[in-house]
């Protein structure tokens, strides 16, 4: 126990900054005083709040062949049997140079420019989990959101894959508690017919309540309630069909006193307040958190033509969440592009100018006094957003992008370093205060 002693006014910012090094602080207010009881072991994030959190989205969705999931080469290729420069998924190639033997597999017909065969890893292999999570801890990022797709759940499209996300889940439970990580069960309802979602999405849920996973102890909280995400509310996606009638049940599942109510985490358009449909519009402001999803949201800067992140929509989102007595968490990413687009022809390719079009958002939080983000992502390739190491020293006869030179740490650093700066209160400089 660590107890300090202030007089009844005392510099928060100091509180603050003791409490981002891993302590979870109770106050016992006195009339003279304020005694500050620490209950967590240093370097644990407190999981009883989603508040003063980076938080890093978790596809862990990549799969090889030999890795015990019997999938084939999911997420990296285009087809699950092969994997060649024509069938690549994903954008950026992992830095691979940190896993173990028995964390790498063969990338058949790839090799790197000194001529050694190249690998890839798999996330269905729980030393790569705890690996990526040793990252989080020895990095200072607080933990993720764990991407849950309804079509791989039993009554889903692809339910034969759940065998493969449950295992996945075990191994950032596990993760999690090793390294003192805090993690939420985040589903996404994309191409999942209306119809489905909502039994698959609840009975799933049922299952993670009554297994006592949500009960973990590294399982985020909020209010005493464990925290769920649901991605998916667009009118009108492209790939998402949720309706009002859906959403509205949901938000009322989770609602529901009992044992399976949660504080339920809205996730999906940036232009969710301008929604002319009255139905949209009025579910949108029931949810008590709010992520609208920014990737690929983006500008151009004036002067000098260079992308920037469209951050334009946050102080109008705040303020109408502030009203609505909404939880506003800005979604922020380094970069977006597919290489599965360029090659039909689709070129869009939002350059990640070494870190400074991440570092911008970092900034107009700053600005807007936000202390809580979502990193959009942690590990995703497909889209090239991933923040883990990377490397630039790509394949042979691949058409992919890599860091710009900078080292394969440099976004763990980046998200890291703003991070710390959102959560003690400290003004986020514009331009980069670290070096690479």
């Amino acid at each position: 126990m660590w107890c300090l002693n202030f007089s009844s006014v005392f510099d928060m910012r100091k509180i603050r900054s003791f409490l981002t090094k891993g302590a979870a602080l109770t106050l016992l207010l006195a009339p003279s005083m304020t005694v500050l009881r620490a209950d967590s072991a240093p370097g644990v994030v407190d999981a009883t709040t989603l508040h003063r959190k980076i938080m890093c989205g978790y596809q862990g969705w990549f799969n090889c062949p030999g890795d015990g999931a019997n999938l084939g080469w999911i997420h990296w290729s285009a087809h699950s049997n092969r994997i060649g420069p024509d069938t690549l998924k994903f954008d950026l190639w992992p830095d691979m140079s940190a896993y173990s033997a028995e964390e790498q597999y063969p990338a058949p017909g790839f090799t790197y420019p000194d001529g050694k065969p190249a690998t890839l890893f798999s996330s269905h292999n729980p030393r790569t989990i705890l690996r990526h999570f040793e990252w989080m801890r020895d990095y200072g990022i607080d933990g993720v959101w764990l991407q849950r797709f309804l079509v791989g759940l039993p009554g889903g499209p692809r339910a034969d894959r759940y065998q493969a996300l449950l295992d996945v889940l075990h191994g950032v439970r596990d993760a999690a508690a090793k390294t003192g990580r805090v993690w939420a069960i985040a589903y996404d309802e994309a191409a999942m017919p209306p119809d489905k979602m909502y039994d698959t999405l609840t009975v799933d849920w049922k299952k993670m309540v009554d297994e006592k996973i949500t009960s973990d102890p590294r399982y985020l909280h909020e209010g005493g309630l464990p925290v769920v995400e649901i991605w998916g509310f667009y009118h009108n996606g492209d790939h998402d069909f949720m309706t009002p009638e859906v959403g509205n049940k949901l938000i009322d599942f989770f609602q529901q006193p009992g044992p399976y109510q949660a504080l339920v985490v809205g996730g999906g358009e940036w232009g969710w307040r301008s929604d002319p449909n009255p139905e949209w519009a009025k579910m949108f402001r029931r949810f008590k958190v709010w992520m609208p999803w920014n990737v690929g949201h983006y500008d151009r800067d004036a002067k000098t033509g260079l992308p920037c992140a469209s951050t334009s929509t946050w102080e109008g989102d705040l303020e109408a969440c502030k009203k609505n007595g909404t939880y506003l968490i800005p979604v922020i990413y380094p970069r977006y592009g597919t290489v599965r687009n360029r090659r039909k022809g689709q070129h869009v390719d939002i350059t990640r100018e070494h870190g400074q079009f991440l570092w911008d958002q970092y900034h107009r939080l700053s600005e807007l006094g936000v202390d809580t983000a979502y990193v959009a992502m942690f590990d995703e390739l497909d889209e090239g957003t991933a923040i883990f190491k990377v490397t630039n020293h790509l394949p042979v006869h691949t058409d992919l992008v890599n860091l710009e030179g900078m080292p394969s740490d440099w976004y763990l650093r980046l998200v890291a370093k703003g991070g710390e700066m959102l959560r003690e209160g400290e003004p986020v400089p514009a331009e980069i205060p670290i070096k690479p």
